[in-house]
């Protein structure tokens, strides 16, 4: 089974962001804490391609929807440390 890291890789390659671990560490640092009463799909640091991307992702329960779901606690849940 895949590591989340080689997952989140393939996802942020996905949605053509940096997607090595640096990359993927300062864009969940960037855009963390996500607000509870913001859905991720409408978080407005994606670009609409990406946002629509992601819903159907999730919509779908397509092979991405789990790593989705874990970004999602990952910019919830960020803590500088």
């Amino acid at each position: 089974m895949e590591t989340f890291d080689k997952q989140f890789s393939k996802l942020f390659k996905q949605l053509g962001l940096p997607s090595d671990p640096v990359g993927i560490s300062r864009f969940i640092a960037r855009n963390s804490p996500l607000a509870s009463d913001i859905r991720l799909t409408e978080a407005r640091f994606w670009t609409h391609s990406q946002s629509g991307f992601l819903y159907e992702a999730v919509q779908n329960d397509a092979d991405w929807a789990a790593i989705v779901d874990a970004l999602d606690v990952a910019l919830r849940d960020f803590k500088q440390g």
